[in-house]
């Protein structure tokens, strides 16, 4: 004969009788409140205690506890970095050495004002030279930029397909910068062309004429 097995018996809670005794307490003298309304009472202020703590005092505590937690991920990023950087210091040392030079010696190629007008005569000399023909030479105001300024010319020439090829040639063996830009070629007899161009040089700007610039920028 099997056993029945043993469950304990759940209290059945009066609520009626639950708020009967709440209308029935005497605030002079908690002492004499009924169990239930004391628990009810003291768990609900246990609450609101906790709730408060939580409010007042854990999550600020939890929110600086954060922003430390990501101040210390970018500390540590920024230390990465600066690693990184200290590793390859001597190597970024030689490549803005290298770069320097390069620079300088872009920069020689440049002419100063007063070797501007010995290049005109180069490039004219270059066009000459291969039996073309100058319908135009009209050098532009010049165009200043931060530490070099354009100096756009006009050309207009005459000749052969071979003879415009060479003095392509012979501008680009110049010692100084010269582009040829905006190139226009129209046929003008069977073997005759004619080729319209912007040529570009260069200067750079002397320190007067940058504290010039830079002033004017202000103003």
């Amino acid at each position: 004969m099997k056993q029945a097995a043993f469950k304990p018996s759940i209290p059945k809670v009066d609520f009626q009788q639950l708020v009967e005794d709440f209308r029935s307490l005497d605030p002079q003298d908690p002492g004499l409140w009924p169990l239930a309304p004391k628990v009810v009472i003291l768990a609900a202020v246990l609450v609101v205690v906790v709730g408060l703590g939580a409010w007042f005092g854990w999550m600020p505590q939890l929110e600086a506890l954060e922003a430390e937690r990501q101040q210390e991920v970018t500390l540590k990023e920024e230390w990465l970095n600066k690693k990184r950087q200290a590793i390859n210091l001597d190597a970024h040392r030689k490549q803005l050495e290298e770069i320097n030079r390069t620079f300088g010696a872009l920069l020689k190629q440049l002419p100063n004002a007063s070797e501007v007008e010995k290049l005109l005569v180069d490039i004219n000399q270059a066009g000459v030279g291969q039996g073309l023909q100058f319908d135009l030479f009209q050098p532009q105001p010049e165009v200043r930029k931060d530490f070099y300024a354009e100096l756009p010319i006009r050309i207009k020439l005459v000749g052969t397909y071979h003879e415009l090829g060479a003095f392509a040639g012979d501008v680009a063996k110049l010692s100084r910068i010269v582009t040829l830009n905006d190139l226009d070629i129209s046929v003008t007899k069977d073997t005759t062309l004619t080729l319209n161009t912007v040529a570009k040089t260069f200067r750079y700007l002397d320190d007067q004429e940058i504290a010039q610039q830079k002033k004017e920028a202000k103003k």
